[in-house]
């Protein structure tokens, strides 16, 4: 007796339903972890910047705008910044929620947070 080897068209449909779908959702949250991590690098290379030691916070935040300008960072603004010392090292935290919309009313929330001392 021989047995048929393969996959049916139904199996097929639903597999490729289903890879459209997280395709769909890849595609609408990877974007948003890639300008966390940019928006990190630019707060961690800031804070590193030697030169802003001594720096008023308005300097700490023009210098951070610059960095954010070259990368296209859009998801906070430089006042939305917060500068402290700590021991004596200056430390840039910040806070943001994103909401992503997938599909008529459901949509996804994000709420991302980081500091350059971390």
């Amino acid at each position: 007796m021989k047995y048929q080897r393969g996959i049916s068209l139904n199996a097929l449909m639903i597999g490729g339903v289903v890879v459209a779908m997280v395709a769909l959702l890849a595609m609408k949250i990877v974007p948003e972890y890639i300008e966390y991590g940019q928006i990190l690098k630019a707060v961690k290379a800031t804070a590193g910047d030697g030169s802003l030691k001594d720096a008023s916070v308005a300097q700490v935040r023009t210098a951070y705008a610059k960095r954010a300008e070259i990368d296209s960072i859009k998801a906070i603004e430089p006042k939305d910044i917060d500068v402290t010392k700590e021991g004596g090292e200056l430390v840039l935290s910040f806070a943001y929620t994103r909401k992503v919309p997938l599909f008529k009313n459901i949509s996804l929330v994000f709420d991302f947070e980081g500091a350059s001392n971390k």
